[in-house]
């Protein structure tokens, strides 16, 4: 799958995320950093990427409805620390296959994944 990964994200999870067989790009790497959240969006769209970010600016379900964007994954943790997120986002994409989560709204948080899909 190809994935982007907020400013938010460590970058160390690109290298895991790849690991697993991902393409990663970065709004670091890409010189996204500072922009805001809808230009680095739209640049993940752009490049049909399924976007991970911590940001709450992404949890309107009904602005990110699922089928309406590449994908998206909103991660909530009660202790951020770079090695939760690590922890936590490579599970994600361990537990459900890239092909289940094209186009869906997935939230991460301490204890559930849950993932909203597109309409069939």
């Amino acid at each position: 799958m190809n994935i982007k990964l907020d400013e938010n994200m460590p970058q160390s999870l690109a290298l895991a995320l790849a690991r697993l067989g991902h393409e990663i790009d970065t709004a670091m790497s890409e010189g996204l950093t500072g922009l805001n959240d809808a230009a680095v969006f739209a640049a993940s769209q752009a490049a049909q990427r399924f976007f991970v970010t911590q940001d709450l600016d992404f949890s309107d379900l009904r602005r990110f409805a699922p089928g309406t964007h590449h994908g998206l994954m909103l991660i909530r943790l009660r202790s951020p620390g770079a090695a939760r997120l690590h922890a936590r986002v490579t599970s994600a994409f361990t537990l459900y296959p890239a092909d289940e989560l094209r186009g869906c709204f997935v939230v991460v948080s301490d204890r559930k994944i849950r993932v909203r899909r597109p309409p069939s």
